[in-house]
């Protein structure tokens, strides 16, 4: 079978007519990535104060005019998805009926709410609810299964959340169910309004509505 010889290049022998050709090529690689580091570090010193503050998880403004009841929209803070939902009455009304399947009906584990969000509706607003779509078992984003009696998941389900990996399940206020693999109810980011339409998530204050 014939040899392949590689030429100095790519790890061939050095040539005898140039034996420091090797060097040579070491020498351009390591003085071409110094270059290419201080072609970055200009780069990284253009950044905004507002685009260095979004990169480390600064606070996300979003718009919910145009969310309509029973509309489920998703938002990234922090690399997690934010959902964010506007509940119809009948939705409202299917919380006080999962209340008895509940593992934590009243969100009694304070780690995964604001004080302002330890309430039957878990929000600020009852018909606006926040979350973050991470099940709390080993991190996969549940699915919306808003259909109330959903035949996959039983004549008695209200509505919720399905987490496909596992199977736990969360009701329209992210309250896990009982005997599920997920250990808490979803978690609530810090939030506040901005006025009637434009939330900003991942900051609150004593004085917001």
């Amino acid at each position: 079978m014939p040899t392949t010889t590689l030429p100095p290049a790519f790890g061939g022998p050095e040539s005898p007519r140039n034996p420091s050709r090797r060097t040579l090529l070491i020498a351009t690689a390591g003085a071409g990535g110094a270059l290419a580091v201080a072609a970055a570090a200009p780069f990284v010193a253009t950044l905004t104060p507002s685009e260095r503050a979004m990169a480390a998880g600064a606070p996300v403004e979003v718009d919910i005019d145009k969310l309509a009841p029973g509309e489920l929209m998703v938002v990234e803070w922090r690399g997690k998805p934010v959902w964010i939902l506007r509940r119809t009455p009948d939705m409202l009304a299917a919380l006080a009926r999962a209340e008895p399947q509940l593992a934590d009906p009243q969100s009694g584990v304070a780690s995964q709410q604001p004080e302002y969000a330890r309430n039957a509706h878990r929000s600020r607003n009852p018909e606006i609810f926040v979350a973050v779509g991470i099940c709390t078992h080993l991190g996969c984003s549940p699915s919306s299964a808003f259909q109330a009696g959903n035949p996959t998941l039983g004549a008695d389900w209200p509505g919720g959340f399905l987490c496909p990996c596992h199977g736990s399940t969360f009701d329209l206020a992210g309250r896990v169910f009982k005997n599920k693999p997920a250990p808490t109810n979803l978690e609530i980011p810090p939030y506040k309004y901005l006025s009637d339409t434009r939330l900003l998530i991942g900051a609150d204050d004593a004085a917001a509505a």
